[in-house]
């Protein structure tokens, strides 16, 4: 059962990815979304696209407008990555910011994105994302459909709660199937998630310069 969250952590990882297809075991990410929040406050974000080993389902590019051919089209302008490469640059994100103490906020973060994330890890990489290097089963994860559901769980007042229905609950701009649009959306929810939990009261807002805080680490904002 999922807690009802009434602060908002310090620093705050939205995550998100479009993909070949529906299936963790068999698809893969061909692009990922991060953005990062400390108290409350976009500081840092990053999108990067993937040339995938298989075919996009034509059910996949209705939903996000992607072919392989516009991802190789994206090489004059975006990162492009390899499906190894994207998966460890999105590992490194991930385990940079689960160092400096990060949430990782999400929709069905943990059974779509990351456990695709980590079967294609196994397969590509050869790794389990769960030894001393990294393990995925540390991260501190807040997904925000259950959080939704933990503060109202009347499925009948809410018969569905995909990040679509949450965006227009909430009053926050949907992502319309983008990954780092998506994963701010999420981000965006969760903080007036705890505005509701609080009774109406804002969440915390403090305007901070992340920099020094970050340099710390060895993580320069971008």
């Amino acid at each position: 059962m999922a807690k009802r969250y009434r602060r908002v952590p310090e620093l705050i990882l939205g995550f998100d990815t479009e993909t070949t297809g529906l299936s963790v075991s068999s698809e893969r990410a061909i692009s990922y979304g991060f953005c990062a929040y400390r108290f409350g406050v976009p500081f840092w974000s990053e999108q990067f696209f993937v040339v995938p080993d298989r075919p996009i389902s034509s059910g996949a590019r209705r939903v996000h407008g992607l072919s392989i051919d516009d991802l190789e089209a994206k090489r004059a302008t975006e990162r492009v990555y390899s499906v190894e490469g994207g998966l460890l640059r999105a590992i490194r994100i991930l385990r940079d910011y689960h160092d400096l103490g990060a949430h990782v906020i999400g929709s069905n973060v943990v059974h779509f994105d990351l456990e695709m994330l980590r079967r294609s890890a196994l397969s590509i990489l050869g790794t389990e994302l769960s030894d001393g290097n990294f393990d995925l089963s540390l991260l501190r994860i807040i997904d925000v459909i259950d959080h939704d559901l933990a503060m109202e769980p009347s499925r009948e007042l809410r018969p569905r709660r995909g990040q679509e229905f949450l965006c227009r609950h909430y009053g926050v701009k949907q992502g319309g199937h983008d990954a780092l649009s998506d994963a701010r959306a999420a981000v965006e929810i969760f903080l007036e998630q705890v505005v509701v939990n609080n009774a109406g009261q804002a969440s915390l807002a403090l305007q901070t310069d992340p920099e020094p805080f970050l340099a710390t680490f060895g993580i320069q904002v971008t």
